[in-house]
């Protein structure tokens, strides 16, 4: 295979996951980010990366070249005050070549808001209840118009709660800073950003135009269920609840607002993956037993 060209708009974690997928399986690739900060270079495994500015600021326009070459774009930068700003950069900016396989676009499932615990796929209807949920689908749709507009190759990650090694409920815990709401029927979905990263590989040679995916695990439950593991495997108490009025972040509050249960059989069937943490049971176990 020829030299992967990579372009991330945002380096978080999924991104990162992404990258380290790609070491890991000794792809030849070259690598270009983004940032809020100034144009800089860092390295990642020894690797020396271009980290080009780009916020609703500043944007260094050196990029468009980078773009115009890469073969895979993903979009990680969430929006920004309810805009994303890079599919307006894009629209006015960027012709693409031949060459681009595709654009992923990390969005949520909390586009699909509440379903009173029900199970949700990629057909179900959309109604977001949560400022995050109704921007995250208006950037949707916007990204779909444009790929239609100008015929780029396209594919939406609707993303669950995303927990990792290094962010997880244990740490949490440890950390005395979980907090669990006394409501019926609240189911939560999430994915181990582990299985995203792998996925992202996995769409290298396996890519549909114009598709959205749910990524998530098999096993979507209460946080009350998974505090209640986490608690155990510690062998600490687990919290006790509180009522929802008496929650003052905003973000816990539109946490509990909606309550689903997100298919993932398109995914799992598409790409042909199994999952390697299949549930929050699976994923809590490996950062336990290895101490992380």
């Amino acid at each position: 295979m020829s030299k992967l060209k990579v372009f991330c708009f945002g380096f978080g974690q999924v991104a990162e996951s992404f990258i380290n997928k790609l070491i890991y399986e000794k792809k030849d690739f070259d690598l270009s980010i983004t940032s809020r900060q100034e144009t800089h270079q860092i390295e990642i495994n020894n690797i020396k990366i271009n980290s080009y500015q780009f916020s609703k600021d500043k944007i260094d326009n050196s990029i468009i070249k980078k773009l115009e070459d890469a073969n895979y774009i993903l979009i990680s930068i969430p929006p920004i005050d309810g805009k994303d700003i890079v599919v307006n950069y894009l629209e006015t900016n960027l012709k693409i070549k031949t060459n681009c396989k595709w654009i992923t676009y990390l969005s949520a499932t909390s586009v699909y808001g509440d379903h009173k615990g029900d199970w949700v796929n990629e057909n179900s209807i959309t109604k977001p209840s949560s400022p995050n949920g109704v921007s995250r689908l208006q950037a949707e749709n916007s990204w779909i118009s444009l790929s239609n507009k100008k015929k780029f190759p396209l594919q939406i990650f609707r993303l669950a709660g995303i927990y990792s090694n290094e962010f997880n409920i244990l740490k949490r815990l440890r950390a005395g800073t979980v907090k669990i709401v006394d409501k019926k029927n609240h189911f939560f979905s999430r994915i181990h950003v582990e299985d995203i990263g792998n996925i992202l590989f996995k769409s290298i040679n396996n890519f549909k135009n114009n598709e959205i995916y749910n990524i998530c695990d098999d096993k979507p439950a209460s946080q009350s269920d998974v505090a209640a593991y986490g608690a155990k495997l510690l062998k600490l108490e687990k919290p006790n609840p509180v009522k929802l009025e008496e929650v003052e972040s905003e973000m816990l509050k539109n946490f509990y607002k909606d309550s689903k249960k997100v298919d993932n059989k398109k995914m799992k069937n598409f790409f042909k993956y199994n999952l390697k943490f299949p549930s929050y049971i699976e994923g809590l176990d490996y950062i336990f037993n290895n101490n992380i």
